[in-house]
This record gives C-alpha cells, sequence and structure tokens, in this order.
C-alpha cells in the first residue's frame, strides 16, 4: 500500500530518487509541451499541488481537469501566511463522489489598496399571482339589525343587506306564518360573508312583545321556522304627587303620571270629587298601573290603571279598579263597594270649571240672567258621559246650545249637555245607556258660546238645580259578596302589595 502521506506539505520532499521521477516533464513542473504548470513565479516557493509533487493517488485527478479551466492562484507574496488549501475532506470526498474536479481553493484578504467591489444583487425573483400564493379567507360570521313597519317588508330588507334575492323571498316565506299580527317588527340576521357573496344563516323576527318566528338555514340550503310566543312581564308602578297652583293635569304629568292614564284617574272619582272645585294646592294623589314590558325592558302596549287615590283637607278616598264576572270595569273602595250611585259630579274628563252655576252677566248676550248649569273648558272632542243610566229623550241642534243631549234617567232627574262638536256613533231618541255611557265630544257649537266647553245642567221635578251642590250618598252604594268579593280582595292585595315595595 502507498504510504504516501495525506500532508500536502510532505508532497514535494522524495523519499528516493529514480530515472523516471527525476527527469519525466512532470517532475519538473512543465506539460509534456514544456508549458510551465506552476501557477507561481520561479523563484517565490514552491507549490505542493505542482504536478511533481502529487501523489500517485491524486495525479489521475488532476489529468482529467482541463488545467486551463482553473484559475490562478494569487502569488504567494500576496498571500503571505493567511493562504490555506481547501480542507482534504472536502477534496476526499469529491474524489469518491465520482472523479470530479478536485483542486485547492486559495484564501486572501483583499489588498489594502484596491477597493472591493460591491456585491451584485440578486433580482428579486417575479411575483406569483395573488390567487395561487394567498390562502382564501374564511368566509365571516356578521350580524346585522333590522326594522321594518310590516311583514311584507321583510323580503326587501334582507335583499338590501347583500342576501341573494331568491335566500330573501325564501326566507320571508319561511316566516311569514308567524308574522301576521299588524305592527313594528324588528329582526336579527346572521350571515356568512366570504367577500364574494353573503349567504343567510339565521334569522329572529319579532314584534315588539317578543312573539315572531326563528328562520334557521338547513343543510340543503333550504329555510325551516319554528314560532315563537310572547315573553312579557307585568309590572306594578306605583307614584305620587302634590297638586300645584294650575291643575290636577300638569301635577299629575310632573310626578310621572303617563297623560293617557289622567283621564281615567279624574273619571274613577266622578262621583266623589269634582277635580275643578273640590281640590287645591297642596292636595295628595297616588296612582298604581300595571305595564307589560318585554325582554329588553320596553313598555309592550297601553299601561292599565290599577289604583287611584286622592287626599284633600275635607276628605280622603282610595279606589281599587276590578273588572267583574261579566266584563263590566268599576271602581271600588277598600271594602269593595262601588262608586256608581246618584249622578256623576264631573261628566267629561279632565275639565276645569269656567263657569259655575247661577246668575251672571251673559259674555255673548250682555244681559245678567241665571246662569242655568256648570260650564266645564276642555279641548275639542274630549269625551262627555252620561250622568247616571237613562234614556236619550233628544239629540239635535239648537240654536243656542248647538248639538244638544237631553236625558232622563231611572229616578225621574233630567240631564242636559250642549255644544257638542260631535255625537256619538248610533245616538237617537229612545236609546237606553248606562252610566259612564260617551254620548258625544266637547265643542263649541251654537250662538252662545266663546269657546270650546261642556254646558252640563241637572233638572229635579223641572227646576235647574247646581250640579255640585248634589250630595252622594254613601249608603247607596252597592257592595260585592260570595266569589266576587274574594277574587276582588285578591286583586286588591297584589296591588297593596306593590304598593308596599315601593318607598317614597
Amino acid at each position: 500500500m502507498d504510504d504516501t502521506s495525506f500532508d500536502p506539505r510532505s508532497w514535494g520532499k522524495p523519499k528516493g530518487k529514480t530515472g523516471s521521477d527525476s527527469k519525466s516533464p512532470e517532475s519538473k513542473g512543465e506539460s509534456l509541451s514544456g508549458e510551465k504548470l506552476n501557477p507561481f513565479p520561479a523563484g517565490k516557493g514552491s507549490d505542493p499541488a505542482a504536478p511533481g509533487n502529487l501523489p500517485e493517488a491524486w495525479q489521475s485527478v488532476r489529468t482529467s481537469v482541463r488545467l486551463d479551466a482553473i484559475p490562478d492562484a494569487p502569488p504567494a507574496t500576496e498571500r503571505g501566511s493567511r493562504a490555506r488549501p481547501l480542507g482534504i475532506a472536502a477534496a476526499m470526498a469529491v474524489v469518491l463522489a465520482g472523479g470530479g474536479y478536485a483542486g485547492w481553493q486559495w484564501q486572501q484578504a483583499p489588498a489594502p489598496t484596491e477597493a472591493v467591489p460591491a456585491p451584485i444583487a440578486a433580482a428579486p425573483a417575479p411575483a406569483l399571482p395573488a390567487s395561487e400564493t394567498a390562502t382564501p379567507a374564511a368566509p365571516t360570521e356578521v350580524e346585522r339589525g333590522l326594522t321594518i313597519a310590516r311583514a311584507s317588508e321583510l323580503a326587501a330588507a334582507l335583499s338590501a343587506t347583500g342576501v341573494a334575492t331568491g335566500e330573501a323571498n325564501a326566507a320571508a316565506r319561511a316566516a311569514a306564518g308567524a308574522l301576521t299580527a299588524p305592527g313594528e317588527i324588528r329582526a336579527t340576521i346572521i350571515m356568512l360573508q366570504d367577500g364574494k357573496s353573503v349567504s343567510l344563516q339565521r334569522m329572529q323576527a319579532s314584534y315588539q312583545d317578543g312573539s315572531g318566528a326563528v328562520v334557521t338555514r338547513s343543510a340543503d340550503g333550504s329555510f325551516s321556522s319554528r314560532s315563537v310566543v310572547a315573553d312579557l312581564t307585568r309590572q306594578i308602578k306605583v307614584l305620587r304627587g302634590e297638586l300645584d297652583s294650575e291643575s290636577f293635569f300638569t301635577s299629575a304629568v310632573s310626578a310621572g303620571l303617563i297623560d293617557t292614564l289622567i283621564p281615567e284617574f279624574i273619571n274613577a272619582f266622578g262621583f266623589d270629587f269634582n277635580l275643578a272645585s273640590e281640590v287645591a294646592p297642596g292636595d295628595t294623589f297616588q296612582v298604581a298601573y300595571e305595564q307589560s314590558v318585554n325582554a329588553g325592558g320596553e313598555a309592550v302596549g297601553a299601561p292599565k290603571l290599577l289604583l287611584a287615590s286622592l287626599t284633600t283637607k275635607t276628605k280622603s278616598l282610595t279606589l281599587y279598579r276590578f273588572v267583574n264576572s261579566d266584563g263590566s270595569i268599576g271602581w271600588y273602595d277598600g271594602n269593595g263597594a262601588s262608586t256608581r250611585r246618584g249622578l256623576m259630579r264631573t261628566p267629561v274628563d279632565g275639565a276645569r270649571i269656567s263657569s259655575k252655576f247661577g246668575p251672571r252677566f251673559h259674555p255673548v248676550l250682555r244681559y245678567t240672567r241665571l246662569h242655568g248649569g256648570t260650564d266645564f273648558a276642555a279641548p275639542v272632542g274630549t269625551p262627555i258621559y252620561a250622568a247616571s243610566a237613562g234614556v236619550i229623550t233628544s239629540a239635535s241642534p239648537s240654536r243656542c246650545a248647538g248639538n244638544m243631549v237631553i236625558m232622563r234617567h231611572d229616578n225621574g232627574w233630567e240631564t242636559r249637555y250642549f255644544h257638542l262638536s260631535r255625537y256619538a256613533d248610533g245616538l237617537t231618541a229612545g236609546l237606553r245607556v248606562e252610566q259612564g255611557f260617551t254620548i258625544g265630544l266637547v265643542g263649541n257649537t251654537g250662538t252662545c258660546t266663546t269657546g270650546p266647553h261642556l254646558h252640563y245642567e241637572v233638572h229635579i221635578d223641572g227646576q235647574k238645580v247646581d250640579p255640585l251642590s248634589i250630595k252622594t250618598d254613601d249608603a247607596t252604594r252597592k257592595r260585592m259578596d260570595g266569589t266576587a268579593m274574594a277574587a276582588f280582595l285578591r286583586e286588591r292585595d297584589r296591588i297593596d302589595v306593590a304598593r308596599a315595595h315601593q318607598s317614597f
């Protein structure tokens, strides 16, 4: 086995001299043609990789490669001590890989006097289209709210949000069976959006009371619906106030009472108080009303007055609203006694007295004469009630009184109502009506009026009597009994418990 060292530095030192070794052109650093193979200038040192210095194992490698393809190594003087050969392991790897190029690579520091050229930046690779490089974005879930005036507008509202017309129509048809009532509809829709299209996934369409439909998308793209029942909670609210110097109406509004409840409050005391003349600043009142609210706490529907309480310097009365077994509604004191008896002291809602009974100088006729009734000033259109049960004897216009109604009551008394803007529908002579029945609306008709008001008269035995002077007899109050009384007491206690839980 050849014992040639793997240290290139030892390859130029002959171990023994033979004729062929000392005389061959390769041993002198020349090719067969006499060309110098040593890239280093003469006298500048020996090259350990010179042809004559290579071991036999490397000679075949050297001769199989074009030497002119190998870049010239820098002069030894420039290499100095920084020159070093390519690692032996790397050279061996080339040989073992199939006889490729094996040579020596020299590393040198750049000459201090020469500028090192800046490296040339590689040209950037051409950008690929976004469709080939970007990962498609996942669909985004979007939630939106809609408010429409009626169910017929649902499909158009869905289309306006980007839902395809076919899907919008299909979803609206699925919900139609549960959206048959009139009124505003609020819808919450959930859609999947991928930037190119929008698909409806779920929709809840509800009325204010919470009833409506939930529509969901099936796997095959169709829509199914289920009905949702109303979700309401009843709440009892209690308010308390003090009368100011203006009117009960302004006092009640200042206390927070809903204005639609004020006429009913006044009507509840129609037999016991005249709120135009028997109350004064400093008197107190209390109301309890029931209001239905939806899941969001919003009021749904009209409030319902449950309790009316009024305390003046001379008397105090608390009344409870109760629905009888026949469906009629009445007001009762705490013992279950009805307020209905005699005549209503105020047969018109929320009015103030503008002129009392007695002699006065007539503002139109311009002379003093008996003012035979009580004038209640009120806006045109305010309801006028029958002061007691009876029969309509006349419903026709008069020159001075304008549109006038005359009633005869069961006890033989007669009441008259002047200056109506219109009669109640179907009101004709001979019609029997119950106490509190609306016979017409306040107006300003006739020649003997200077503004909208009701002129109200009471005739007893053919004589005009001051309506405010008629006393109500508490003994004539009708009291409930039996099962009706038990039902009333349960309702009274329910209202009182709610009052007790609200402090002032």
